[in-house]
C-alpha cells in the first residue's frame, strides 16, 4: 500500500498533507498537473474528476484534481492566470469527460487536445458557467 508521504516524496514536494473536506491536499508547490497525474497513476491511483472555480477579480481560475487511493481522496489544486492548463486525458482516460466539461463550462482550454462538443450546440462559445459582473 502507497502511504501519502510516499507520494509527496514521488512528487518531489515537501508536504505536509492537510486534511479538510473528507480528503487529504497535497500543495504541488510547482510541479505541472502532467507530473501529478504521472505520479498518481504511478501509485495506482484512480482519477475521480476536476473541479474549477472561478476566482474573483482577475485572479483567474482554481482547478481541483481528485484522486481515490484505496478509498483515500486526495487532491491537488492548481490556480491559473490564463485559462490554459495541461491535458492529462492521455494519462488518464477518465479525464477525457470533465476536461471537456470544464472547457465548456469555464472557457478553459486544455492543451494538447481538441473538443468534440459535449453539452453546447456547434458553434456555440465555451464559458458558460462564467460568472459576469454586474448581474
Amino acid at each position: 500500500m502507497t502511504s501519502l508521504d510516499s507520494i509527496a516524496v514521488l512528487l518531489g514536494v515537501p508536504g505536509p498533507w492537510e486534511q479538510k473536506g473528507g480528503a487529504h491536499w497535497l500543495d504541488p508547490a510547482g510541479r505541472s498537473v502532467r507530473d501529478v497525474a504521472a505520479a498518481m497513476n504511478a501509485c495506482g491511483a484512480r482519477f475521480v474528476t476536476i473541479t474549477a472555480y472561478q476566482l474573483s477579480g482577475d485572479a483567474g481560475m482554481r482547478l481541483e484534481y481528485h484522486w481515490d487511493l484505496n478509498g483515500q481522496l486526495l487532491g491537488f489544486h492548481f490556480v491559473i492566470a490564463s485559462l490554459t492548463i495541461e491535458s492529462i486525458y492521455d494519462l488518464c482516460e477518465a479525464a477525457d469527460w470533465i476536461e471537456r466539461e470544464v472547457h465548456e463550462g469555464f472557457a478553459i482550454d486544455f492543451t494538447g487536445r481538441e473538443y468534440e462538443p459535449l453539452l453546447l450546440r456547434a458553434g456555440a462559445t465555451p464559458g458558460v458557467n462564467l460568472r459576469e459582473e454586474g448581474k
